[in-house]
């Protein structure tokens, strides 16, 4: 038989281990893990709070109590303006230019107010505009007398349009030689554009101490503009007056003209006449003053 001193101390073992095992399991229960780490307590938000951590570890028997940090509220950013208003002065500094320089180029200062419509303009603006000629005239061909001659050229009948009026009149000092008439151009190609042609249609009357006649003046012009705006350009045309009759004339000229200032021009033209009854020629030199 055991010893009741052995019994026990058998009881008290078995005691012992049954104490450690409860306190086992009630750390297992505890809100926080074993390691140390930092337990959440999960809370409802209706905001964009975001939750502030347990600043230590908490006690044995105390829960970790978490805060809301503060509300951050986010504001729409301001509406940037709908346009920028360009001031010449202005935009000087930043485009690195003298102001006289703006003051002083048309073009730039549209191109400041309003960024033009490039395609409409070929399409619709000319390149060239109305010019009123007044020159001096010489006819070789009739010993070389001096004489004069003016001429409107490309009045534009229906703004945005290629249909245009054109008027001359030229004679020499002793009446031998004279030529007036009118026609209607129409260009055919966009008006703002390098090269343009133009079916022309009129009436002539000429005067040559060898015939006269006078007509339908009937014909086709090329227009050359290397500098928009009037400052040079090149016309050759070809027309035949009183076509299809016996005292058909075929006349061809060339017009040459380069601005000096934004509203002069220097002109020069040549033109010679053909007919059955002979041949005459003309050249001239003008001013022209742009409209």
């Amino acid at each position: 038989m055991v010893p009741l001193t052995i019994q026990l101390l058998r009881l008290g073992g078995c005691l012992a281990v049954l104490g450690m095992g409860h306190h086992a399991i009630a750390l297992e229960d505890r809100p926080y893990h074993a390691e140390g780490a930092i337990a959440l307590e999960a809370f409802p938000s209706s905001s964009m709070a975001s939750p502030a951590l347990c600043p230590q570890p908490p006690a044995a028997n105390a829960p970790c109590v978490v805060e809301p940090a503060a509300t951050v509220e986010l504001s729409p950013p301001a509406a940037l303006p709908e346009t920028l208003a360009l001031d010449a002065d202005a935009l000087a500094p930043t485009l690195d230019l003298d102001p006289a320089v703006i003051e002083g180029s048309p073009t730039l200062q549209r191109w400041l107010e309003d960024i033009p419509d490039i395609a409409d303009e070929i399409r619709h603006r000319p390149s060239f505009r109305t010019r009123l000629r007044v020159g001096y005239a010489q006819f070789p061909s009739t010993g070389q007398i001096g004489g004069m001659t003016a001429s409107v050229e490309d009045v534009f009948l229906l703004p945005g349009t290629g249909l245009t009026a054109s008027a001359d009149y030229s004679r020499s000092w002793n009446g031998q030689r004279e030529s007036y008439g009118g026609e209607a151009r129409y260009y055919l190609l966009p008006l703002g554009g390098y090269v343009n042609l133009a079916p022309t249609v009129g009436y002539r009357s000429l005067s040559t101490p060898a015939y006269q006649t006078e007509g339908l003046d009937v014909g086709l012009r090329l227009m050359l503009v290397p500098s928009r705006g009037g400052g040079a350009d090149l016309a050759l045309s070809q027309r035949w007056v009183a076509p299809g009759t016996e005292g058909e004339v075929g006349i061809t000229s060339l017009a040459i003209g380069y601005a000096v200032t934004r509203q002069l021009r220097l002109g020069t033209d040549f033109q010679r006449q053909n007919s059955r009854f002979g041949q005459d020629s003309r050249v001239g030199i003008s001013l022209e003053l742009l409209l």
